[in-house]
């Protein structure tokens, strides 16, 4: 199955007893962060400890992601050659504005590789697009690397550079989530969306996550616990779609036991794209443990 992202709790690579207690909450994927919250005395502190915590502590089976700095900066390179050494975790790139950006990243990370004997390519990478040129670029980024599992919008330098603010309702933001979101489907990767800062407004949040899960959005990052449960219940199908989704998977299964190459529902014919979101919707909902491979078989 592949890997969801529906949330992707931000943890500061300073803090150690949320390092510590990170694996204990139902996100789908945990981002250490070295860039933005760690302030510049307390950087190669957080790398260790971040480091330490990548080498000895179990988070399970989800997905470790640790935002570096600038690796074209010492600060950067020493992140790379700390956090890809030991073999577990995605590195997301901050402020990505060109394909060259990536592909610089992407060479440190395979001299790295090749230094520790590490397979080539085995270390994956994510773009966090965070500018009105990386929007621009988001499809030549989107492209770039093979490595490339998923492009991220970083909302708050967004704006800046826009020279805007974040309203309510988002609309600042929705030519930068569209050109993302599309880039990321031509090349076949994720499309995870922004921060939500306000962690007290749980009506806003839910209006702005069920507004993403609408555009096409795989998740969203979030920076407390809290926001977890809102993220899932929007990305959980409901049983109608569950069902619906399970006919058209039992539509295929009888039409390969008959032997014939047309599939059809209730009169309709199933077509591809059909199927994809079928699949899709089974996916999550096994994710959300509202389906159990059982249930499915039995359908």
């Amino acid at each position: 199955m592949k890997r969801l992202r529906r949330t992707m709790l931000f943890v500061p690579g300073n803090n150690p007893g949320m390092i510590k207690d990170a694996g204990i909450y139902a996100q789908d994927a945990i981002m250490f962060d070295l860039e933005d919250s760690v302030s510049l005395a307390e950087k190669d502190a957080a790398r260790f400890l971040v480091y330490e915590a990548l080498m000895t502590m179990d988070y399970g089976d989800k997905e470790l992601v640790v935002r570096i700095n600038d690796p074209s900066a010492r600060g950067g390179r020493e992140d790379l050659e700390a956090i890809v050494r030991t073999r577990r975790a995605v590195i997301r790139l901050p402020k990505t504005e060109t394909a060259e950006d990536v592909l610089l990243c992407e060479k440190e990370i395979a001299r790295i590789e090749g230094e520790c004997g590490i397979e080539e390519g085995s270390t994956p990478m994510m773009a966090a697009i965070e500018s009105a040129a990386g929007v621009l670029n988001a499809r030549e980024i989107a492209f770039s690397s093979k490595r490339l599992t998923g492009i991220a919008l970083g909302a708050e330098d967004y704006v800046t550079d826009l020279k805007t603010n974040r309203s309510p309702g988002g609309i600042e933001l929705l030519f930068g989530r569209s050109m993302i979101l599309l880039a990321a489907r031509a090349a076949g990767i994720d499309a995870i969306d922004t921060v939500y800062s306000d962690v007290n407004n749980e009506e806003g949040f839910r209006a702005e996550v069920e507004l993403i899960h609408q555009l096409g959005f795989d998740g969203k990052s979030i920076i407390n616990p809290r926001q977890i449960k809102t993220v899932h219940e929007i990305y959980t199908p409901s049983e109608k779609e569950i069902a619906k989704a399970q006919a058209v998977m039992e539509a295929i299964e009888e039409a390969r036991r008959k032997g014939s190459g047309v599939i059809s529902l209730n009169g309709k014919m199933v077509d591809r794209p059909i199927v994809l979101r079928a699949q899709r919707v089974l996916a999550l909902a096994r994710a959300a443990g509202v389906l159990r491979e059982e249930a499915e078989n039995d359908a």
